[in-house]
């Protein structure tokens, strides 16, 4: 079967695609037949030594978030029938034919989404779920700052605060307002034109997707009490502690119960999957070089098999 490796860590130069053999599910495991695969920008930091300091071993198969059919069971899976579509993230091996999950990394895809759709789900919006519900403890009513509102993670942030009934407030440039606030924002602001910091004031949550600078400055939107989760910055214990306000980073795992509650509003019409670029798996370093940009709307997606 066809596979993206890497053998070394570097640019473009490193990443191939090449024929392995199919893996073998063990007892617990399932062999997915990938459709299609998000490109994500965990890909291309792996790809640039992250692998490294993450405890990964070369040779390492890129991708981690899939969306495709049951091919094969391990014995002790019950959960799924050969031939279910199915969505979800994965340890590696996206970027591929055949793909190995765990029972507790799937779920059934949703009947109203394609498959290049679906693979733009998985990843971005559990990350969201849990910044936000599982970490923040976003509630309705509460307003919440996202940043990066425009971006595969931040655009299904702001279907799912709205969800939970919270006012929105999305950050991102300004060619971008008329998408964010046909995500269901309730307020936009160009950071492009005005210090946010200045115009965004006392809101519960602060949902940061960008880092940097915009990390740092969003802390001072919130109000005494509030609560900035991040997925990009690694704030100290202590930060915010003198503004009377608390910051966590959010680390993204696998979770079946979740990504079914996110499949159910997709299905209702509350969550749409947002796709900027489909590629083919051939051309994997145009869709990673895309991704480092960073100026992707939504989300890019590898289509692997095309009937």
């Amino acid at each position: 079967m066809k596979a993206v490796i890497i053998h070394a860590y570097g640019n473009e130069d490193v990443v191939k695609q090449v024929d392995v053999a199919r893996p073998e599910p063990k007892a617990d495991e399932i062999l997915v037949k990938v459709h299609a695969a998000g490109v994500n920008p965990v890909d291309w930091k792996i790809r640039n030594g992250m692998g490294e300091r993450l405890g990964l071993t070369l040779p390492i198969r890129l991708g981690g978030e899939v969306a495709g059919t049951v091919e094969e069971l391990g014995a002790e899976v019950t959960e799924f029938n050969l031939g279910d579509a199915v969505y979800g993230i994965i340890t590696s091996g996206a970027f591929a034919e055949y793909a190995i999950a765990k029972i507790g990394d799937l779920a059934l895809k949703p009947d109203n989404l394609e498959f290049e759709s679906a693979a733009a789900i998985p990843l971005g919006a559990l990350t969201a779920w849990q910044s936000m519900f599982d970490v923040a403890k976003l509630e309705g009513g509460q307003r919440i700052l996202i940043t990066g509102a425009s971006g595969g993670v931040g655009s299904l942030a702001v279907q799912l605060a709205k969800s939970r009934g919270a006012y929105v407030i999305g950050l991102a440039s300004g060619h971008n307002e008329a998408f964010v606030k046909e995500l269901g924002a309730d307020e936009f602001v160009d950071y492009t034109k005005q210090n946010f910091a200045e115009v965004v004031k006392d809101v519960d949550v602060v949902f940061d997707t960008v880092g940097g600078d915009t990390f740092e400055r969003a802390l001072y939107t919130l109000k005494k009490g509030g609560f900035l989760v991040t997925v990009v910055a690694f704030p100290a214990e202590d930060t915010g502690r003198e503004l009377g306000v608390q910051a966590a980073r959010a680390f993204c795992k696998p979770n079946a119960q979740e990504l079914a509650e996110i499949s159910a509003l997709v299905e209702a019409g509350k969550l749409k999957a947002h796709v900027s670029t489909v590629l083919p798996l051939e051309e994997v370093n145009k869709a990673l070089q895309l991704s480092e940009t960073g100026r992707t709307r939504g989300k890019i997606v590898l289509q692997v098999i095309t009937n």
